[in-house]
């Protein structure tokens, strides 16, 4: 004998339910960490897809709700994130829909998406290149009276050289060189250029480091924004970015760029402040320059923003 189906029957939806001991609003309620596929053009025209970790959020504004729809938070977001490019009119409509999904419950949206955006660099001098990975975090707000805040953050690695340490080096090769040449020695330009090959001519070297410069941006709008194009300009600024595939020919000429481009922290700062202050496509940026020293256990930090006119 076969059992009949029984009749669907609707199931039970604790979340949605008042309760007695749910008093209090929420700032957030959502879920972060969650695993999507990502497709973003950085503004270079190749629209990668690659893994992201995804944070959707509310706000909970009825004090006597017991939870939101996690489940639909969930749902906009795999349907959004598999339809096409992640754009920034895309991001604000998404956020739109957290709202009209969650009306009554909420007033306030907010998503997060963290990824790294692979892209090819040609080495200095070689006829080579290889691939840089850009961590990306999208970070965006919607509130139910239609404003809309939309920040991205990258980093940018680069060598720093200390010119503090540079100028004490240079002082130290001088009395190398006075005391292997004391002025009674009959000076040749051939005998120079020799003793300037040998490890005895370059006694001491600056210390230089691996440091980080992690730039908050708000677009200016939202149509299409072009970050590899503003990462480029501050790589500019800098002079001295991390290279990919090196050969001898490349590691020397890093050695030049970076003896061209002695910098404190300090000057980081400001080189990266005035390229982005003279972008037109950028609304607001906040700075975080790092020299993570060769020197000391600790690092070199400063901050910039914005200019204030």
């Amino acid at each position: 004998m076969y059992m009949q189906d029984s009749p669907a029957r609707q199931l039970p939806d604790v979340a949605s339910q008042d309760h007695a001991l749910a008093l209090g609003t929420l700032d957030w309620v959502g879920m972060d960490g969650m695993e999507m596929p990502v497709a973003f053009d950085a503004g270079d025209g190749d629209a990668r897809t690659t893994s992201a970790r995804v944070g959707a959020f509310v706000n909970l504004t009825r004090a006597e709700a017991r939870g939101i729809h996690m489940s639909r938070l969930y749902l906009l977001v795999s349907e959004a994130l598999s339809a096409g490019p992640v754009t920034l009119a895309g991001v604000r409509a998404l956020l739109g829909q957290f709202l009209s999904s969650h009306e009554g419950l909420s007033d306030h949206a907010r998503i997060t998406i963290g990824f790294e955006h692979l892209v090819r660099r040609r080495a200095l001098r070689s006829d080579n290149s290889g691939w840089r990975a850009y961590p990306i975090t999208l970070d965006a707000t919607l509130r139910s009276d239609g404003q809309f805040l939309l920040e991205l953050t990258t980093n940018v690695v680069y060598s720093s050289t200390c010119p503090a340490s540079a100028a004490l080096s240079r002082q130290l090769i001088q009395d190398s060189f006075a005391k292997a040449f004391p002025t009674d020695h009959a000076l040749d330009r051939e005998t120079i250029l020799a003793w300037l090959g040998t490890e005895q001519g370059i006694v001491a070297t600056p210390h230089a480091q691996r440091s980080t410069a992690t730039i908050r941006v708000r677009p200016a709008g939202e149509g299409a924004f072009d970050l590899i194009g503003m990462i480029d300009r501050v790589e500019a600024a800098l002079g001295t970015p991390v290279q990919t595939a090196v050969k001898r020919a490349d590691e020397q000429a890093f050695a030049l760029a970076n003896g061209g481009n002695l910098m404190f922290c300090e000057d980081a700062a400001r080189r990266i402040q005035k390229t982005l202050d003279a972008d037109a496509g950028i609304a607001d940026f906040h700075v975080r320059v790092a020299h993570h020293e060769s020197l000391h256990p600790h690092d070199a930090v400063a901050f910039s923003s914005k200019a204030r006119r």
